[in-house]
């Protein structure tokens, strides 16, 4: 799986010009690979038993780039100054996507004070005053989901029944978008996150949800601004008090649209795992307690993404775990390889639901932090606590090894999960 490349040519842009000394490790290709289950990364698995510094190039972009896998450098780097997002738009660097077009306003290519005050104008909204107020609302969406599919009786497809219009509900109902247009939010998410009809479509997909944002911050507006909780109203609020952009304002509603459906996903590998546990399963439903430290450990443990997600830039020289990290390099974190960390996760390949303490890093780390740890939180917890108690004897209805997976997707999940009880 890892086959080293041989450079012969300075590296291009996203990684500044080195002598090609022996004391740097080989590139190693890292490919975008389609995987079924929650299997972790071989790649990836490759790269860590290489050491906690290594070198990768992704099949898209120019150069190559550091990779750092130990928890105590991710956490590190993360949550040092001297490591740029920003600087990310402007050099072609290694990456798994094709597509990749940053939009203004894209809080995850800031750096502070930018990034800071771009967070503070939707920060109400995911604060725990925020998040609560939401949860009898999202309970109340997700009954009437559940009754639906217990009415209709089995088999069903959790995934198109439960775990995309869940999380689509949840986050269309913080942003304020209308129940009428979640079909559209839904499909345009799919392409912006998936490269499988090609990276024209992924641009388009994104213009369209920007341009939708758009008109409805402005409706708002001529309304008379927000009111103070939904996020295009938090959002419309902050443009009129010149705080923020209006483009910044589009930046941010995109991100956080396409970021609430990734709990679609990260459910869905959490439900594979405990359909394909009935161990597991029937700990969740005999120790409802217990179900809050559960879902901790399966977030440690489950794939968030494919490969990587986005890199920084160095500003100056930086020395991490003895290598030299100069001044324009790329270098990409792994919360995945963190949270496999034995030094502080023992067994880490064992799911371990009394696990404690459990200082996972699947949200992120540092001023990059998800912005939405808590509701994704929320949400998991009232999916769990749905199907451990409310669908019996519940189980697939195929065999493991046939669950469908995306294809071509950055961030991993099922496609498909049928399933039976009773």
């Amino acid at each position: 799986m890892l086959d080293e490349t041989t450079t012969t040519t300075a590296p291009e842009a996203g990684a500044s010009a080195v002598g090609a000394g022996p004391e740097l490790p080989p590139v190693r290709h890292w490919p975008a690979l389609d995987l079924d289950g929650v299997d972790f990364d071989p790649v990836l698995a490759g790269l860590m038993e290489e050491g906690p510094v290594t070198r990768v190039k992704l099949p898209n972009g120019s150069g190559w780039a550091w990779l750092l896998t130990r928890y105590d450098d991710v956490r590190a780097v993360t949550n040092d100054p001297r490591f740029s997002r920003k600087l990310v738009v402007e050099n072609d660097v290694t990456r798994l996507a094709p597509h990749f077009i940053p939009v203004d306003g894209a809080v995850g290519f800031e750096d502070p004070p930018d990034h800071t005050r771009l967070r503070r104008s939707v920060a109400p909204a995911f604060t725990t005053r925020g998040v609560e107020r939401l949860r009898d609302r999202a309970r109340e969406m997700l009954d009437e989901l559940v009754e639906g599919v217990l009415r209709d009786g089995p088999p069903a497809d959790l995934t198109e029944r439960l775990l995309g219009p869940f999380p689509l509900a949840v986050v269309c109902e913080l942003m304020g978008v209308p129940a009428e247009d979640r079909p559209r939010m839904h499909e345009w998410t799919n392409l912006i996150l998936s490269s499988a009809q090609g990276a024209d479509r992924s641009q388009r997909a994104k213009e369209e949800m920007c341009a939708y944002f758009a008109e409805a911050m402005r409706r708002r507006r001529s309304a008379g601004g927000g009111d103070g909780e939904d996020v295009i109203g938090l959002l419309s609020a902050a443009v009129e008090a010149g705080e923020i952009t209006e483009s910044e304002s589009v930046g941010l509603s995109l991100l956080i649209q396409i970021g609430g459906e990734a709990v679609t996903n990260n459910t869905g590998n959490m439900l594979f795992i405990l359909l394909t546990r009935p161990d597991l399963m029937e700990r969740l439903r005999a120790d409802p307690a217990g179900r809050g430290r559960a879902i901790e450990e399966l977030l440690r443990y489950i794939p968030h993404r494919s490969a990587v997600g986005l890199s920084r830039i160095a500003l100056e020289d930086v020395t991490v775990a003895g290598a030299r990290i100069r001044a324009g390099e790329a270098v990409y974190v792994s919360y995945l390889a963190a949270n496999r960390d034995p030094d502080v996760f023992p067994d880490p390949e064992r799911l371990d639901f009394d696990r404690a303490p459990n200082p996972h890093v699947a949200f992120g780390h540092g001023p990059h932090y998800c912005v939405g740890a808590m509701l994704a939180r929320l949400e998991s917890e009232l999916l769990v606590d749905a199907l451990a108690d409310r669908f019996p004897g519940l189980r697939l209805a195929v065999p493991a090894e046939e669950v469908r997976f995306r294809r071509g997707a950055l961030i991993r999940g099922p496609e498909s999960m049928p399933v039976e009880w009773g």
